[in-house]
């Protein structure tokens, strides 16, 4: 987690303990998103839970991807593993701080793939960004959305990968790094959430309500306009993709802690 993050909202933990602690009668729901909604109780004594959270609909998946400039020698991930294995902890990758979605996959390619890299971590995304193009660092782990309409604004970039099961339809010709080889899946989750304990009416209401807005045409072309990945998600998926990802997490903080 980066200082920024930390000094403005303890990288998502005010907000999630706001709704956590709001009175369960649906006047209170907020925007609930991963990594942070699952590392946050991980790493540190958190003044929230997943068990006090009730996850109503997921709306964007916006995956993990490494981007490189356009004149890198990089043209894939397994040229960045071989270059890692031929220069231990040389290779720069940039993150958006400590514990991001983007630090955790840097963490997955170095387990999997047996290298070590050189983390450099940054208040934000717009910084890690920057300093890529700058040449300050080699590659830049950010999410797709971004890769995405820094190609749109015309920035001399190359994505390498994508962190997620199957091809995006926003770039159907960049390959995911389970295609080549690396079983990495890494995307931040946003949706909304509510505090535990809702009456089922309400529930149902807020769920339907939240689905329909984001099943709306225009909604829809406006997130594709904006380069925003959507996966609806209803309730009961929502809540076991959390608790899978709990799962997988706490895993990776045994064998590499990320703080």
């Amino acid at each position: 987690m980066d200082a920024a993050a930390e000094a403005s909202g303890a990288g998502g933990e005010i907000g999630f303990a706001a709704i956590a602690d709001a009175v369960p009668d649906g006047y209170t729901i907020g925007f609930i998103n991963t990594p942070n909604l699952i590392t946050i109780p991980i790493e540190r004594q958190a003044r929230y839970g997943l068990d006090r959270l009730d996850p109503l609909v997921n709306i964007v998946d916006d995956p993990g991807v490494m981007t490189v400039r356009a004149d890198s020698p990089f043209r894939s991930v397994a040229d960045v593993v071989a270059n890692a294995k031929a220069n231990p902890r040389v290779l720069t990758v940039g993150s958006t701080g400590i514990g991001s979605d983007d630090h955790l996959a840097m963490l997955l390619l170095e387990r999997q793939a047996a290298v070590h890299l050189t983390h450099v971590p940054f208040p934000g995304s717009a910084e890690n960004y920057r300093a890529m193009l700058g040449q300050h660092i080699q590659i830049c782990d950010q999410n797709l959305g971004e890769g995405l309409r820094g190609i749109a604004g015309g920035d001399p970039v190359r994505m390498l990968g994508v962190m997620s099961r199957s091809r995006w339809d926003m770039a159907p010709d960049l390959p995911t790094f389970r295609e080549q080889g690396y079983a990495i899946d890494m995307v931040s989750m946003r949706g909304i959430g509510a505090p535990k304990g809702l009456p089922p009416e309400i529930r149902r209401t807020l769920i339907e309500a939240v689905t329909k807005a984001a099943m709306d045409p225009e909604f829809q072309a406006k997130a594709r306009e904006t380069f925003q990945p959507l996966r609806i998600v209803g309730p009961d998926a929502f809540a076991a993709e959390l608790k899978q990802l709990d799962g997988e997490f706490r895993s990776l903080w045994t064998e590499m802690p990320w703080k």
